[in-house]
């Protein structure tokens, strides 16, 4: 009962975010935004959270944009330049962090979008993690990546954190159900993974 208890203490994300703060919450951001080891961090529904808890006067909802929002744009120049510097050697094989699976399933994903991945990424968990990653690695235009990423963050961070605020706003008692619309978030977001993994299985067989 206790552990079970203390599991979901540490799946609230009320609590994480309480627990850890603004500088906690752009932190995850930053490092699930571009660091290989990050890609298991629930920056969607943090995001989500910290829109809610705004809304109840938690925090400054313009101090949190912004912040998340820098962090989002680091964190992605980070991949970036760390796949343009080290991809070749440090990504040739499976680490203890590094599944080759997310490795092939981005690179399907960034090779089928293009530039736009920068951005759509953005709302996919782990294709998130190693899409700026992948982007240094094909030696993108360092200008196109630069403007894809703020563009990328601005519509992640500021529209997620909006969204939140506004139901906050208008939806009484909203943030009762803060581990189910976690939960919501995740499962959502997890979808645009599984079909392209399936579009890419598919065109594995056909060819």
């Amino acid at each position: 009962m206790f552990l079970s208890t203390k599991v979901m203490h540490f799946l609230d994300p009320t609590e994480l975010i309480k627990s850890f703060g603004l500088i906690g919450i752009a932190g995850i951001i930053l490092f699930e935004s571009g660091i290989p080891f990050g890609f298991f961090l629930p920056g969607a529904s943090l995001l989500f959270t910290a829109g809610i808890l705004a809304s109840l006067g938690f925090f400054d909802i313009k101090i949190l944009i912004i912040s998340t929002f820098i962090a989002a744009i680091i964190g992605d120049g980070i991949g970036f330049y760390t796949g343009w510097k080290l991809g070749d050697i440090f990504f040739q094989k499976e680490r203890w962090f590094i599944k080759q699976k997310h490795i092939n399933q981005t690179r399907h994903f960034f090779n089928t979008h293009g530039k736009k991945a920068i951005i759509l990424a953005r709302f996919m968990p782990i294709i998130r993690t190693f899409t700026p990653i992948l982007a240094g690695i094909s030696k993108m235009n360092v200008q196109d990546f630069f403007v894809y990423n703020v563009i990328g963050a601005a519509i992640w961070t500021g529209g997620t954190i909006s969204l939140a605020y506004f139901l906050g706003n208008h939806i009484p008692n909203l943030q009762q159900y803060m581990i189910p619309i976690a939960l919501g978030i995740i499962f959502i977001t997890f979808i645009p993974v599984v079909l392209e993994l399936r579009k890419a299985k598919k065109e594995g067989l056909e060819k």
